[in-house]
Parts: structure tokens; sequence; C-alpha cells
């Protein structure tokens, strides 16, 4: 089994829409998530987007829009040396009652049973506290808060020191310097 790093996109890796990511032309990656991507595809971690794209169950965008954008998200992070292992959308609205829209951890364990991850080894980087509660619902060792995308706002918000057992880092790059030594050694 494997340990991995899942990461939430929006916020994380990609600038956050409030009106949501419709299209290509949407997507900003945040300022060194590439090259944090590029760093951590050299380590032995799964590398897993677990991503809420509830503009898909709001009947604002198709399904299929919201994997070609995946996809094009995953083929510049690979141009840029970068690697994902696993890609997994939740579409749903948040009134659907899914087991796979975070805060539950069913992206999580998904990406797990098909992608033979430990998930006690494992670890969630994200920009709002569902993430992170997907994270310790799922089982992972440690979840990390970056204060891109809705960050800063989450961390202020009652529990957020506690659901960030890693600490709260200015982005996912500082994650990575911080963690990932340690974690190799």
């Amino acid at each position: 089994m494997f340990p991995a790093v899942f990461l939430d996109r929006d916020g994380v890796i990609i600038e956050n829409v409030a009106s949501y990511v419709r299209s290509w032309d949407d997507v900003a990656f945040l300022p060194g998530s590439l090259e944090a991507l590029a760093r951590l595809a050299a380590s032995p971690y799964k590398v897993v987007m677990v991503t809420n794209q509830s503009a898909v169950g709001r009947g604002i965008l198709r399904f299929e829009e919201a994997q070609i954008i995946n996809t094009r998200i995953l083929e510049t992070i690979r141009r840029a040396g970068g690697r994902v292992d696993g890609a997994y959308i939740c579409p749903h609205g948040p009134q659907d009652g899914c087991d796979c829209r975070k805060p539950l951890p069913g992206l999580l364990l998904k990406a797990a049973a098909e992608l033979n991850i430990d998930l006690a080894r494992s670890i969630m980087v994200g920009d709002a506290l569902t993430d992170l509660q997907a994270g310790q619902a799922a089982g992972v060792m440690r979840s990390f808060l970056v204060l891109t995308g809705r960050g800063q706002g989450q961390a202020a918000l009652p529990g957020a020191a506690q659901l960030a057992s890693g600490g709260v880092f200015p982005d996912l790059a500082a994650v990575l310097a911080g963690w990932l030594p340690k974690a190799d050694s």
C-alpha cells in the first residue's frame, strides 16, 4: 500500500472562483502550485486530486465539461513536471445526499480502494474545513490548511486549528517545503 497526498483543486492548485470554474478561461494556477507539484512528483506518495464540483449538480456545468477542465488541468501539471495519479470529482450539489461530497470521505475512500492507498500514512491539503473534515473522516495521518482560496476565512472559523492537524500554511508550496522533507527521512 502507498501513502498519498490528497489535494483539493480549487483554492489549492488553481484559483477558487466564486461563480464556479465553468470553462478553461476560468482556470488560473495559483502561484507556485505547478512547481510544488513538480517537486512532489519525485516523492513516493501517490498524488490525488479530490474536488467538489457542485456546479454540475446545480445544472450550471455538465459533468463532461467538468471532466474536460480537469483533464486540461492534469495535462498542464504533467507538462510542468508534476504527476497526478488520480483525480476524483463529486458532481453533486449540497442537497443531493451523496457520500462523496466533502466533508464526507467518499472521494478519498474511493481513491484509496482504486489506487491501493494507505490512508493512515496519507495527508490531506485543502483550503476549506470541509476538505480537512473529509481527510479526518477518511483516517488520514494529518491535514493541512492553506491560506490560498478560501483558506484565510476558513482559518478564522472555530475548530480550524484542531482540524488542521498538520498546521496552517500560506500555500501548497509551503506545505510541501515544511512537510515533505520530514516524510522522506
